[in-house]
């Protein structure tokens, strides 16, 4: 086994964690989320909707099946780092391309293993989200690391969906043999197993910039329209907000999933909150309050709309709700073809619950072209 040198992770709140160092050495900072899943941690770590934040994997084992060209969610990992207990230098799968370890020094990125991220997650649930510096340098002054970690902004009022939105357009064409739809997303961050859904379904997808203008959106002549998920503070991005009130006003159908979910939300007067640490993860139990079914769902979120907002709102009506803790997990307006989840149904969670989402979407394109 290879001989890692010492890391060290330190909290905003002066709690240091030993380990030792995976990936590229160095330093990388941001906010601490943990994700439950069991499997998928190529596809967690390419996520765009994790951009700014140190990945503690609540897994005891990371690395063991190593990595493969197509799982990835985007072109790099976007997480800022990564915490694990046990790192894996070697794997079993024959299909795999290469390590965790060398997928991590391709993409530059610094980690720490060795953690008892059992007792990190429950520090985590405990005090809530916070910053933290994860450094694998050779001189490691702990005191000073103390002092830079209340240097990182805090996620609350940070934009990042321009970090990794699109900066041109482009075409994801139906893959079911027939294009029955054109659908125009905007790209907050999309996953690209949103785009492999619609494609799916007969979709022909064109990715648009999230600076894009209602005009060039329409010049596409959509059926439909996406709005994807994202990292950051959905509540700081105004031009968005109004974006998407004149895509709504449209009167075109619109889907909106977790950054999308909740740009719909402030569009029309809600408001979003900081959660005290988000949900993230595989296993999140979901209701979906039209039909009275359960569905276990893949989520990955630190801001949520407020329930007190939806309550007050006489044009939105709640479809969904979490069901470990009663937060707003989807919407739809009155008597308009939109409609949001703060979940992912693109994901394989339950494994496919969610999926239904996607045809009616489907559904409402096809009534609307009637």
């Amino acid at each position: 086994m290879t001989e890692r040198s010492p890391a060290v992770l330190v909290l905003e709140d002066g709690t240091v964690f030993h380990g030792k160092a995976i990936g590229n050495k160095g330093r990388t900072t941001g906010e601490l989320a943990f994700n439950t899943g069991m499997t998928g941690y190529q596809e967690v770590f390419t996520d765009p909707s994790y951009l700014g934040q140190l990945l503690i994997m609540t897994t005891a084992h990371i690395g063991n099946y190593g990595t493969h060209v197509d799982e990835v969610e985007s072109d790099e990992m976007q997480c800022e780092g990564v915490i694990i207990k046990k790192f894996s230098d070697i794997y079993s799968r024959d299909s795999a391309d290469q390590s965790l370890q060398e997928f991590m020094e391709f993409n530059g990125k610094v980690g720490i293993a060795n953690v008892d991220t059992r007792a990190l997650v429950r520090h985590v649930r405990s005090k809530g989200a916070m910053n933290a510096i994860i450094s694998s340098e050779e001189n490691q002054d702990i005191d000073q690391l103390k002092k830079d970690v209340k240097e990182v902004p805090s996620m609350e009022g940070l934009e990042l969906s321009s970090k990794v939105s699109t900066q041109a357009s482009y075409v994801s064409p139906a893959t079911s043999g027939t294009s029955k739809f054109k659908v125009a997303l905007l790209d907050l961050g999309v996953k690209r197993n949103i785009l492999r859904c619609l494609n799916e379904r007969g979709c022909d997808v064109k990715v648009f910039p999230m600076d894009a203008t209602l005009s060039e959106m329409m010049d596409y002549e959509p059926d439909g329209f996406m709005l994807s998920n994202g990292p950051g503070d959905p509540a700081v991005m105004h031009a968005t907000h109004e974006l998407v009130q004149q895509i709504i006003d449209s009167g075109i159908p619109v889907f909106g999933i977790c950054m999308g979910h909740q740009v719909v939300a402030l569009s029309q007067g809600l408001s979003t909150t900081k959660m005290h640490h988000g949900h993230r993860g595989l296993n999140h139990p979901v209701k979906n309050l039209l039909t009275g079914k359960g569905e276990i769902t893949s989520q990955n979120h630190g801001f949520v709309v407020a329930a007190e907002s939806v309550a007050a709102a006489e044009n939105i009506e709640l479809t969904h709700t979490h069901l470990n803790d009663k937060s707003v997990a989807g919407i739809r307006i009155k008597n308009k073809p939109v409609f949001s989840v703060q979940y992912h149904p693109e994901a394989s969670a339950g494994p496919h619950d969610s999926r239904y989402l996607f045809d009616d979407f489907v559904e409402l394109m096809t009534d609307h072209k009637k």
